[in-house]
């Protein structure tokens, strides 16, 4: 079997935990020794032990490891955190090998693992389905690359283009969306509306319809217009509200000031130093076109119901970008949506 191989099932080990490490990347290892695989492992969740050391926990006979080759989906960390350096841990075991997939661009990191593997004169090899890997974890990348949260926009729009009818609240997704939504909520690290949205719908922005975590709310209420007994402050999550009139913390809400003018910058901004590393823009069409005008956001969700005309409400954003799939949902489409500039 080749790198590849073992690569991939880094990969899958490492999908296991996808929404529950944050701030950390989703990481999964595999120990092989003569062509078999003896321990594998993956990075649970942030403060817990990384995937090389469940990996390594996980071989039955230790005496095998000076033998064994390593492999990792992302390049073992340097620094000490809540848990020690695992690169320094390979050294201690002395690895045959060590196979890398992606490099971690982390500045605590950033090619300081693998250095200290290779100056230990272990044979290190990188690169390996790097772009598999790197995907894997492109909000990871996002939040360290481009200093921002990495941004999926999603709506519901009718067969001629409205998100309500009237401007009043209509279902237009079915069951099996909604799942699909909840589903995406508990993955993601945060959910941002605006004021309108807040209002008109009321919603709670959690996964009732499923067992997940909820998101970080983050609430753009300017005025500060939306009133307290709504559900977005109840104590189901934590909730930012960015506004122009004051900062202060009320227990799980907590509201920052921010300027009026460039506020989705300085919101990104503010939500990149609270390590939010991904958040889902469900607003109305106002808060959308924002992000899309700005030419910010990273994956679009657009759900189509293809049965249902409206006539009149709020208009779904003008949108021109071609979709890169497109899956039935019983009467729904969804069309899936990659910012390629």
């Amino acid at each position: 079997m080749n790198d590849g191989f073992y690569i991939q099932r880094c990969i899958e080990l490492a999908r296991k935990a996808f929404g529950k490490t944050y701030p950390n990347p989703m990481v999964g290892s595999v120990i092989v020794h003569e062509g078999k695989i003896i321990g594998e492992g993956y990075h649970q969740k942030a403060g817990e032990p990384h995937a090389e050391i469940n990996a390594i926990n996980s071989v039955k006979n230790k005496e095998l490891i000076p033998e064994s080759t390593i492999y990792v989906s992302l390049e073992p960390c340097a620094h000490y955190g809540k848990t020690p350096p695992c690169a320094l841990k390979i050294v201690e075991l002395g690895f045959k090998k060590v196979v890398i997939g992606a490099m971690d661009s982390h500045d605590k990191v950033n090619g300081k693992g693998k250095k200290i593997i290779q100056d230990a004169g272990i044979e290190v090899v990188s690169g390996v389905l790097e772009d598999e890997c790197t995907d894997l974890n492109k909000r990871f990348f996002t939040y360290h690359e481009k200093k921002r949260p990495y941004i999926v926009l999603k709506w519901a729009e009718s067969a001629d283009r409205f998100m309500d009818k009237d401007f009043k609240p209509t279902q237009i997704s079915n069951t099996l969306t909604k799942q699909f939504v909840h589903q995406l909520r508990s993955s993601e690290h945060a959910i941002l509306i605006g004021t309108m949205t807040a209002l008109r719908d009321n919603p709670s922005l959690t996964t009732r319809e499923i067992s997940g975590r909820s998101p970080v709310r983050v609430l753009i209420d300017v005025d500060l217009k939306v009133p307290q007994h709504y559900n977005i402050f109840n104590d189901e999550a934590e909730t930012l509200v960015f506004n122009s009139v004051k900062s202060e913390e009320d227990g799980n809400v907590k509201f920052i000031k921010t300027s009026r003018e460039n506020l989705i910058q300085n919101l990104l901004t503010q939500l990149h130093e609270r390590q939010i590393q991904s958040v889902i823009v469900e607003g109305g069409g106002l808060v959308l076109q924002q992000f899309i005008d700005a030419g910010l956001w990273d994956e679009a969700i657009v759900i189509k119901n293809s049965n249902l005309i409206l006539e009149n409400g709020t208009k779904a954003p003008k949108f021109g970008n071609k979709a890169s799939d497109i899956q039935d949902f019983r009467d729904n489409v969804i069309e899936f949506h990659f910012n390629k500039n």
